[in-house]
């Protein structure tokens, strides 16, 4: 009877975790394919504005600013994109190069930064793989063993005695 319980308990989890690896599968892939859903030069620019930081201002885009510098590196942004002739990296890389600083929102996925950004999703996931384990241990050596006459009789002491604290 043992193996059959095993059984039944495989058969009445696995659909489940079969029903989250396919969500996972379905939203990965539609992240992956997802294009970024710019359809004219004027939204391209814009899109690429939302990713460079304004070289005055703290914390803004050059899309959100409204600082001269911010509306000139926008128009040069909306420049180089009515050309036609450069990649969205491209124009990006142009950009950095210009100015010294970390003019980029959001860094490129490369090198030293994607180990930053990929870090604490591993971390998390290690995390979260750890805990499966340990509840998964914990369950297994949790079984309670029913009390036997010796554990009896330290109770019935322990209850003629009284509480030595007084209660």
């Amino acid at each position: 009877m043992g193996a059959n319980d095993s059984l039944n308990r495989f058969v009445k989890r696995w659909p489940g975790w079969l029903l989250l690896g396919v969500v996972a599968a379905v939203l990965l892939a539609i992240g992956i394919s997802g294009g970024n859903g710019v359809s004219d030069p004027g939204e391209r620019a814009d899109a690429l504005a939302q990713r460079v930081a304004c070289p005055v201002c703290d914390g803004e885009s050059v899309y959100e600013s409204r600082n001269r510098a911010s509306i000139n590196l926008r128009n040069e942004i909306t420049s180089l994109v009515n050309e036609g002739r450069l990649s969205d990296e491209e124009i990006l890389a142009e950009i950095q190069s210009a100015y010294p600083n970390d003019i980029l929102l959001v860094p490129p996925a490369d090198g030293v930064n994607a180990l930053v950004w990929a870090l604490p999703a591993v971390a998390v996931v290690c995390a979260g793989a750890g805990l499966v384990v340990a509840f998964q241990r914990w369950r297994r050596g949790s079984t309670v063993d029913e009390p036997d006459d010796d554990d009896r009789a330290i109770v019935s002491s322990a209850l003629a005695a009284g509480d030595p604290d007084g209660r």
